[in-house]
């Protein structure tokens, strides 16, 4: 390689290296229906556990309050466990194979809540696609940024989300018109395609380069970027990646340049599940149908989704150009403004009447909705909830991921990205299995106070601890948390000439 190294400076660009992206967005399109099947699977219980909760539902599948909080919160338990799964399984066998392998429990897992003829049916297919979720969103995002090049990295970085929204809005869609054994079975479709197309697509250039096989790395960074794209330069920058890469030591790790962005990273996370959003999607039906919306809940969770991906979509849009504090400002204000308004509203309605005997059904139980005869209070609470939705989406869903992915140092990135999503979906766990159990005790009241109270801790945390990374290159980040002054960095010639 060294002998190689003077060829790349100095190098006109070539009319030779022009890139054609045909076959990198196919392999990105092939790798985030794992994303897409996330979304949908992780809403499956939205709009079905009106069936499990209703008394006309089959005696054994009928759910209690404990056992609908469990059908809720367990997705969220295997997305934990499919998290740290997919850490072992990159390095064992890296990000593709991960990807492809997480095809087999969401399989397994939709089959049996599409079969489901016992509840230890529906609380193991829950558990078996949340781990499938938690493998595709460890490992897709990785295997994405390895194959793009840099001029469309940042677009391509926020498919994953966008998509698993799209899969979100899929599902409430769905729900309107398909029965929910259908609605399992349909989740099959797209785990299944993932499989079949990741067959046919390359195997990231940066793991194969690691493991020494420098041909098929050249094979697959030529299948990427198009035949007429010149390799050489861009093999040698992966290569020295690798070379220069190390391993933290425990005593590193006390040092600011470690352990400030790492306590970053997870604070956001944990800030990031206790604002809500997980309860709120995954109860989005039960939420309307308590809150008495002229609308039937189901549409509403339709009309959620649909401004939930129209927000990410924005917020695509607005990440470079506004900056990540702003709209983790904008996020805050909006997600704090409307989460008061629903804490005021619920406040007006009467509390439940106390924890009810294990067989009658109260609370999250949906009932046939039926109208109030007041328009005004009746549409409140979802556009309410929908401006939660957008601000979460805009700010605090989308950023916390693009953020951890810009201040972790490269060295501590595996060990601190497990940390982050292990915060990430016990807390999310821990929220969703609560919610359900607070509002049969106290209503919307308390969780909705609670996420009001949250959403301004987010927004001193981004005040005070979150810094501007837009437009600052990794050095300058990681020479920020070295100082904790400043993003310059003063540069000798060498230096510059070294890089």
């Amino acid at each position: 390689m060294d002998e190689e190294t003077p060829l790349l400076k100095g190098r006109p660009p070539s009319p030779e290296s022009r890139i054609n992206n045909s076959k990198l967005f196919l392999a990105v399109f092939s790798a985030v229906l794992g994303n897409f099947n996330f979304g949908y699977s992780m809403v499956y219980s939205s709009p079905v556990l009106s069936k499990f909760r209703s008394p006309d539902a089959d005696p054994r599948l009928r759910m209690d309050t404990e056992q609908a909080a469990w059908f809720g919160s367990i997705y969220t338990l295997g997305a934990a466990a499919g998290g740290l799964g997919a850490m072992l399984l990159n390095d064992m066998i890296g990000r593709k194979l991960s990807i492809m392998m997480s095809g087999v429990p969401s399989t397994i897992g939709y089959m049996l809540l599409g079969g489901a003829v016992d509840l230890w049916m529906l609380h193991v297919g829950r558990f078996l696609t949340g781990f499938a979720g938690g493998m595709t969103a460890a490992s897709i995002p990785v295997y994405i940024s390895e194959i793009s090049h840099k001029q469309v990295r940042g677009g391509l970085g926020s498919c994953p989300q966008i998509t698993a929204v799209f899969g979100a809005l899929t599902l409430y869609a769905l729900g309107l018109v398909v029965d929910w054994r259908w609605l399992a079975v349909a989740g099959e479709l797209p785990a299944v395609l993932m499989v079949v197309l990741l067959v046919f697509m390359p195997r990231s250039p940066r793991r194969l380069l690691s493991l020494g096989r420098q041909q098929e790395a050249e094979s697959a960074l030529r299948w990427l970027r198009g035949k007429h794209y010149d390799t050489h330069a861009e093999l040698l920058t992966i290569q020295h990646s690798i070379n220069t890469q190390g391993r933290v030591t425990w005593s590193q790790l006390a040092t600011p340049i470690f352990y400030r962005p790492i306590i970053i990273s997870v604070v956001m996370r944990f800030l990031q599940q206790m604002t809500g959003i997980t309860p709120i999607l995954v109860y989005l039906e039960p939420i309307f149908s308590q809150s008495k919306v002229s609308l039937a809940p189901r549409y509403d969770a339709a009309l959620v989704g649909a401004v939930r991906l129209f927000s990410v979509a924005i917020a695509a849009l607005l990440m470079d150009r506004a900056g990540r504090k702003a709209l983790l400002y904008t996020s805050s204000m909006l997600m704090f403004l409307s989460a008061l308004t629903l804490t005021m509203i619920s406040h007006t309605t009467a509390c439940p009447p106390g924890p009810a005997p294990p067989n009658v059904t109260v609370s999250l139980d949906y009932s046939s909705h039926s109208d109030t005869g007041n328009t005004a209070a009746g549409i409140i609470p979802l556009i309410s909830t929908m401006v939660f939705i957008f601000g979460y989406a805009m700010g605090w869903g989308p950023i916390t991921w693009l953020l951890m992915s810009e201040v972790l140092p490269l060295v501590a990135r595996g060990v601190a990205s497990g940390l982050c999503v292990t915060v990430s979906w016990l807390t999310a766990f821990m929220l969703t299995h609560a919610f359900t159990h607070l509002v049969d005790r106290y209503g919307l009241y308390v969780p909705y106070l609670c996420f009001t109270v949250v959403c301004v801790l987010c927004l001193l945390f981004n005040a005070v601890c979150i810094p501007e990374t837009r437009n600052r290159s990794l050095e300058e980040i990681e020479n920020y948390f070295r100082t904790g002054r400043t993003f310059t960095i003063t540069r000798s010639n060498s230096t510059l000439e070294s890089s």
